[in-house]
């Protein structure tokens, strides 16, 4: 019998290997066309066809377990006959439990007549239950040549999320009644919103997050007074107006990520970590990196730290007469930051007196959920498209990360604004997120391949960069590792690996929430709280255990470890007295080129 299984297994393996091979034909012949047509990049066909053969291997992975596939399909047929016995009664007046319930946390089903009404109940719990089963059958699979299980289990959610009843005009019961009361107003207004996006991202498209008419940069959103003071092909830096009659003598250097836009640190005054830390006396530099478009495809990762880190710092020193700082590196910013101190260091040059790392890996043995995309096959891909354009689209990122919580990030927009015709609420946090920045071609394919796909930078002289092998080991000033609790993007026991190749002194400190909320939780807000241990055990869960947890924000306690590094207090610096003029008013006109411009 295992004979005759194992049999059947391989020929279903062989005619799925000649679908595959054909498909791969199509490919190349579909890219050859388009390439006659004069079509550069037709990134979503690439898309598509990629999609459609990870649900090819799926499927494989279910004919070839066909015992698993048929005990869950009986299974599944069972629950539906209770369902319909269950729905039967409530229509007789019976009061029955639920078979199944939603997830905690999924408020797709939250309006009443999901539970009230018997035919939408019915609607949901057969969707519950077919969304279960198919999950069960994919999270039997094992990796294939081409994919791994967790972006089987990725794709799958994908598709059960997509075809929730929620996201259709005739299986949502709200959007019926709104279509009804409205007499069908809101299927035109979101229309309306539906082409207003198309136009707004040309070739990529994503849905509005927020009410874009709401804000406009400088104006509402990075409003901290300050000048530009330096610039080159990468960056600008800003140097922010004093608060405070006297600063702190050695200057404060910010590196956002280059795959963000600064302005994350300075959405409003009231949240603002670089208006809060001018506020407390310090001189403050922050870098706002170019939004990138093709004549910059030759950039490279060295690039962007000779041309900012490294060209900040030699700024700063003309600007304020400092030859030391302390710095600070946010998300890749970190990378960078953790890079250029160990090609300091080779380099025999030591201008950073501290380092501050939030929420940054620079060990990428567990790079959270992102790890879906990182894998050979996709990085050619994007190499592949990357050639024809000269950059990564920083759109095509946004929207990778927001499917990363599709329902929260995508579906849910998606119903409010195109089945609701509602218009997205005015939300400066999400006006950041749809804001996105490009990335050169070169930079970013060694940023994928040597730290997310080899995990080359945690290694000695694992990485060269502008003729130096770097060592991370090399960094032995002071240094602050903050982490958050609920990131998924930088996870805390990853990022604690990072913090522990430091030969200096080494704080760690994880606070709650997220990636983003964890970090800019400003003092007055009081929340989320954050966790402290002098000991830097090897083992990140003996860390927290022996950790000591307090309430507030990790802003004052880092204020506490940054003051005695910071020098003596003199008098405020004005941007321009220095030897670099200012050259045009904070945020500075780097920062306001949108992706579409740039396209």
């Amino acid at each position: 019998m295992n004979d005759n299984n194992n049999t059947a297994n391989e020929s279903v393996k062989k005619a799925f290997g000649a679908i595959d091979g054909l498909s791969e034909e199509y490919r190349k012949n579909l890219d050859s066309w388009l390439e006659t047509l004069g079509i550069s990049d037709a990134p979503q066909l690439t898309d598509y066809f990629e999609t459609l053969n990870t649900y090819r291997e799926m499927l494989e992975q279910f004919v070839t377990h066909p015992l698993h596939l048929a005990a869950t399909e009986a299974n599944l047929i069972k629950d539906h006959a209770k369902l319909l016995l269950r729905s039967g009664k409530r229509l007789f007046g019976k009061t029955v439990e639920p078979l199944v319930k939603p997830e905690k946390g999924d408020r797709r089903f939250s309006y009443a007549d999901w539970d009230d009404n018997v035919f939408f109940d019915y609607l949901k719990q057969a969707y519950l239950l077919n969304s279960r089963a198919f999950m069960e059958l994919v999270d039997h699979s094992e990796s294939s040549g081409n994919h791994t299980h967790d972006q089987f289990v990725f794709y799958a959610r994908q598709l059960v999320n997509a075809l929730a009843p929620t996201n259709f005009l005739f299986t949502n019961p709200e959007v019926l009644r709104r279509t009804v009361e409205t007499g069908g107003t809101n299927l035109v207004d979101g229309v309306k919103q539906f082409w207003s996006d198309l136009k707004r991202n040309p070739q990529q498209f994503n849905v509005s997050m927020t009410d874009f008419s709401a804000f406009t940069v400088g104006k509402n959103v990075a409003t901290t007074p300050g000048k530009v003071v330096f610039q080159n092909d990468m960056m600008q830096l800003i140097q922010y107006a004093p608060t405070t009659e006297q600063v702190y003598r050695v200057p404060l250097l910010i590196i956002p990520p280059f795959i963000n836009k600064f302005y994350i640190l300075d959405l409003k005054e009231k949240n603002s970590l670089i208006r809060w830390l001018v506020d407390q006396g310090f001189t403050v530099f922050v870098i706002s990196w170019v939004n990138p478009g093709p004549s910059l495809r030759h950039k490279s990762f060295a690039d962007y730290m000779l041309e900012g880190p490294v060209a900040a710092i030699d700024a700063i020193e003309k600007a304020t007469g400092e030859k030391e700082i302390n710095a600070i590196g946010y998300c890749v910013g970190g990378t960078l930051l953790g890079s250029t101190l160990a090609w300091l260091a080779a380099k025999g040059r030591h201008p950073i007196k501290s380092a501050t790392y939030l929420t940054s890996l620079l060990d990428f043995s567990d790079p959270g959920e992102i790890r879906i995309f990182i894998n050979e096959k996709s990085i050619q891909g994007i190499e592949k498209r990357m050639n024809r354009t000269g950059y990564f689209d920083g759109r095509v990122m946004a929207f990778s990360f927001n499917i990363l919580r599709e329902n929260d990030l995508f579906w849910s927009f998606f119903v409010n604004n195109y089945l609701k015709g509602e218009k997205p609420t005015a939300f400066d946090l999400l006006y950041w997120n749809s804001d996105s920045t490009n990335l050169p071609a070169t930079m970013h394919s060694f940023y994928l391949r040597n730290m997310y796909l080899k995990n080359l930078l945690i290694k000695p002289d694992g990485v060269e960069l502008a003729g130096e092998k770097i060592d991370l080991r090399r960094n032995d000033l002071p240094v602050y590792f903050l982490s958050t609790q609920q990131d998924h993007i930088a996870k805390w026991k990853t990022t604690y690996k990072g913090a522990q190749v430091h030969t200096g002194d080494v704080t760690f400190v994880l606070a709650g929430s997220g990636h983003i909320a964890g970090v800019v939780n400003p003092p007055n807000q009081n929340k989320y709280g954050y966790w402290t241990n002098d000991d830097l055990p090897a083992d990140a869960d003996t860390w927290f255990k022996t950790s000591t947890q307090h309430e507030g924000s990790w802003w004052t306690h880092w204020l506490g470890w940054s003051a005695p590094k910071s020098g003596e207090l003199i008098t405020a610096r004005l941007p321009g007295d220095g030897k670099l003029e200012a050259i045009e008013d904070a945020p500075g006109s780097y920062v306001q080129r949108k992706v579409s411009e740039v396209v």
